[in-house]
């Protein structure tokens, strides 16, 4: 849990208000009543400046919203609700904004992204490139060839292989280290390790993928922008027959492969 003195702690509770969707005096007038109890348009603007003509439009916003109750008197008087209702009722107006998104894009697409012939794209972060793998073997139908570190291998791609094992398609593993290799074939009997023809683990190497011969992403693990104590992962990616990423890793991986099945 992050400490933070009374000061830090306003600042960051009005960034984060704002992101979930009050404007600056809003979150502004909220805190000021958290700190009040109750209190007046005047002991709202006492504690730190905000404007009277701000306070009167905040406030009925915050009522709308459920956050706030107001005591029809002269002059007027705000009570807040408690911490945790408002809580609970931030995070129910998220959820039902996250869920009315998803049936928007639902009715706008689904819509494959357009996949590239000739270029190549780049990703950046680890949640991005692992999102990246995750759908592409969810969209594999026949082969996916996977080299990885440990720490690249997340659950989530577990259960997306074990998904493509299930549908049929042919699994083919290396770069991963024998607990992980053990901790794979459990899950995955059918998948088969391959040698790859260079140490994968022993390289700023994070992960290969390709998918039906038909999409290939590689990516490396490099020192953060804050710091060379801070590893990240970027990556590249290109789909299509013949896209030049494909065409060459495909050759490469396609000849290992064939020479470890004829041996």
């Amino acid at each position: 849990m992050v400490s933070f003195d009374e000061e830090q702690a306003e600042a960051e509770a009005l960034n984060r208000l704002q992101d979930l969707g009050l404007s600056q005096y809003e979150a502004q007038t909220l805190i000021n009543l958290l700190r009040l109890g109750t209190g007046t348009t005047q002991d709202i603007t006492r504690i730190n400046g905000v404007p009277r003509t701000r306070v009167y439009e905040a406030t009925d916003r915050l009522h709308e919203l459920g956050f706030i109750d107001i005591q029809h008197t002269t002059p007027r008087k705000f009570t807040v609700i408690s911490e945790e209702t408002i809580i609970r009722m931030l995070n129910t107006q998220r959820e039902n904004t996250i869920t009315e998104l998803a049936e928007c894009l639902e009715v706008i697409g689904p819509a494959q992204p357009q996949r590239e012939q000739f270029g190549v794209w780049t990703v950046t972060g680890r949640e991005a490139v692992a999102s990246r793998v995750n759908e592409f073997i969810a969209d594999a139908d026949e082969q996916i060839v996977y080299m990885t570190v440990d720490e690249l291998l997340t659950d989530d791609h577990l259960d997306q292989l074990q998904a493509a094992d299930d549908r049929g398609v042919d699994i083919y593993l290396a770069g991963i280290s024998d607990d992980v290799q053990d901790q794979i074939q459990e899950i995955i009997p059918s998948a088969e390790l391959f040698e790859t023809l260079w140490e994968w683990r022993d390289t700023p190497a994070g992960s290969l993928l390709i998918t039906d011969e038909k999409t290939a992403l590689v990516s490396a693990l490099v020192n953060g922008s804050s710091g060379a104590n801070e590893i990240e992962e970027t990556a590249i990616w290109g789909a299509g027959d013949r896209n030049s990423l494909v065409v060459v890793l495909r050759a490469i991986f396609t000849w290992r492969l064939n020479g470890e099945q004829a041996a």
